[in-house]
């Protein structure tokens, strides 16, 4: 684990070797132990270094025999060592024990498509001097993330975006398509970046640089036709056993290995796994809050502790308070770009606190999005009833649902929200109700929002749709979360924040192996009946006691809407005050007010919206204006206070 960092002059000059010690300088918390460049011809490659296997022979750069191939990888390659036997009978002489070098000498003997040998999660730049060529990668699922740019002079990549602002003549902007996109989604999706110029590489694919220009190719798709041959019990038998040996093979580590527990069906079930190949008590993190009725609403952990307690693991809890305030500018610094998603803080949190004890965390992520853990799948399952409605019947049910109060931090008053939101979009077609269970704001608000709507726009939901086809509609959302929201927001976090307290997080549930086994699967067997994550919960009825199995879904963030309206709600009327609005240019304040007005009175659950507009403005604070996050932070508490 590491992040890596690049450049290549188009023109096949030599690039100036100590702008690789100013990008690797800004990216040390991703690779504390070490660090290493290379420099040749017109490509300057480098990299900071997690060490996790091969402690002391992993040193990167790593070359071939004769120094014409040199890599830098970032991630894990999980069967390195499979790879490494095969690739040995072919007379392939490994320098290290590392798992990334057998990136270097699959390249060598496959060519190009070695890629798609790999399980793993990765980013990584390959340089062949002999044909003068630079490969930059990018994992499947896009757990790994890379940023580039391309300003006609030079090609640069780096595991995060500020490593790029260290070179000079990338400008300080904001991408106004990137802006759009984000007030609609509460991230930024690829191939856009917040900072205008910056791109992200998508998912599953490798760019390749040359004096001859460069190209981007994806290497890999899920499938996309569901094999209806195959019952439900065989199901049953293939998603249990590819768990297991998915969550055994990330468990591979030169260093001490811990989980992230919640209490819920997919750490659990990482957790059950590992307490099986594990020769002692598995380390166990889980984290809670401290205060009041909406914080209890939030708080799993004495769901965490009682399944602790089962597999007799070795656990340690932590409580968060709203003084995490302070916290916001640095996160956001590590993000490289503002989320509306509050998981941001608690993975941090939490990672921060796990790493006194593990350098190696399982995680649970992507459960969801492979066996239909959301409440929105269950959208399309009620819609069967609501079909039956006359078209005013539904347009009565909308006018019903804007005089439903919303809030998620109380039982009945989330469940008026989805309530809510799901009859508000009952006459919508069916793209349009997907994007009103996954928006935090509407194409149309957006446009009211923003002084400058872009002339062009990315509609990544629309894209994602026109990508996934089929006509059954779960398979078409499990497939659109797959390549936006999973990716773009719950990875990429999750990503950002575990590297920030310089922790590496495996995820076993995106395996692509079992990532391309669930996309076969007929969603009406992952969600029979309406019941979320049937399938899984099939799969893992001999592993997990039914209260763990049925245990009603909570997410992972802070309460913070709760927040905004009590302990922090001074710090959101000063960072979104008419003066700091106007002053940004961004943004028009009047809708602003009214939304904080509106979620105040319950009126709307303002959340998603209110944290996007808040965490745009402390970012540009730390990106635009060049401010410290220390500095930001202290502002903000004086707000507070």
């Amino acid at each position: 684990m590491c992040g890596i960092h690049g450049f290549f002059h188009l023109d096949g000059t030599a690039p100036d070797r100590s702008w690789l010690g100013r990008m690797g300088d800004v990216t040390t918390h991703r690779g504390p132990d070490d660090a290493g460049a290379h420099v040749d011809g017109p490509c300057a490659i480098g990299m900071r270094r997690l060490s996790i296997i091969d402690l002391s022979g992993g040193h990167q750069p790593i070359s071939n025999h004769d120094g014409s191939l040199v890599v830098v990888c970032n991630g894990e390659i999980y069967n390195f060592r499979e790879l490494r036997t095969e690739l040995r009978t072919h007379g392939h002489v490994f320098k290290t024990e590392s798992d990334s070098e057998v990136v270097l000498h699959g390249y060598a003997q496959w060519g190009e498509r070695f890629v798609e040998r790999l399980n793993g999660m990765f980013g990584f730049a390959l340089w062949d001097r002999r044909q003068q060529l630079l490969l930059v990668g990018r994992d499947r699922l896009g757990i790994k993330p890379i940023y580039w740019f391309n300003d006609g002079r030079r090609v640069a990549f780096a595991s995060e975006a500020k490593a790029l602002l260290a070179l000079p003549g990338v400008a300080r902007e904001v991408d106004p398509a990137a802006l759009a996109a984000y007030l609609e989604l509460g991230y930024v999706p690829a191939p856009l970046c917040m900072l205008k110029g910056i791109q992200k590489l998508p998912i599953a694919s490798v760019m390749k640089i040359s004096t001859r220009g460069v190209t981007v190719d994806s290497y890999w798709k899920p499938p996309t036709q569901v094999d209806t041959s195959v019952s439900a019990e065989d199901w049953v038998q293939r998603v249990r056993a590819r768990l297991e040996a998915s969550v055994a093979m990330q468990m591979v580590s030169d260093v001490p290995i811990g989980a992230f527990l919640s209490g819920g069906v997919d750490s659990g079930a990482v957790l059950a796994f590992m307490s099986r190949h594990s020769s002692g008590p598995v380390k166990t993190y889980s984290i809670g809050f401290d205060g009041g009725a909406a914080e209890r609403f939030y708080n799993e952990l004495d769901n965490a502790r009682e399944v602790a307690k089962m597999f007799g693991t070795d656990h340690h809890e932590i409580l968060v308070r709203p003084d995490v305030v302070r916290l916001m500018p640095r996160l956001l610094w590590h993000m490289d770009e503002p989320i509306a998603d509050s998981a941001f803080i608690t993975t941090y949190l939490v990672s921060e606190f796990a790493r006194k004890d593990v350098k190696v965390i399982l995680s649970g992520v992507g459960g969801d999005e492979l066996f239909g853990g959301y409440r929105r799948y269950l959208g399309e399952h009620y819609m069967r009833y609501v079909d039956w409605l006359p078209q005013p019947a539904k347009r009565g049910a909308a006018w019903i649902a804007d005089l439903l109060p919303s809030d998620r931090h109380s039982k009945w008053l989330n469940y008026s929200r989805l309530a809510k939101n799901f009859l508000g979009a009952a006459a919508s077609p069916f793209t349009e109700r997907y994007r009103s269970y996954v928006s935090a704001s509407s194409p149309s608000e957006v446009d009211a929002l923003m002084i400058k709507p872009p002339k062009v726009r990315l509609d990544a939901i629309e894209a994602a749709f026109n990508a996934v086809g089929g006509t059954d509609p779960l398979a078409r959302m499990f497939g659109v979360d797959a390549m936006t929201q999973m990716p773009d927001d719950l990875l990429m976090l999750t990503d950002k924040m575990t590297m920030a307290a310089s922790l590496e997080c495996r995820v076993p549930l995106l395996d692509h192996e079992l990532v391309e086994l669930a996309a076969q699967i007929p969603a009406g067997i992952k969600v029979a009946g309406g019941e979320l994550k049937s399938l899984m919960k099939k799969a893992l009825a001999d592993v997990l006691p039914k209260e763990v199995l049925y245990r009603p879904k909570r997410g992972f963030g802070a309460p913070m809407g709760a927040w905004l309206k009590s302990a922090l709600a001074p710090m959101l009327d000063s960072a979104l005050s008419r003066e700091s609005v106007e002053r940004r240019g961004l943004l028009h304040h009047a809708p602003i007010a009214r939304l904080i007005d509106d979620h105040r009175a319950n009126r709307v659950d303002g959340t998603d919206r209110l944290l996007s507009l808040l965490n745009l403005e402390i970012w540009c604070r730390v990106y635009l204006d060049e401010r410290a996050p220390e500095d930001v932070a202290e502002q903000l508490e004086e707000a507070v206070a």
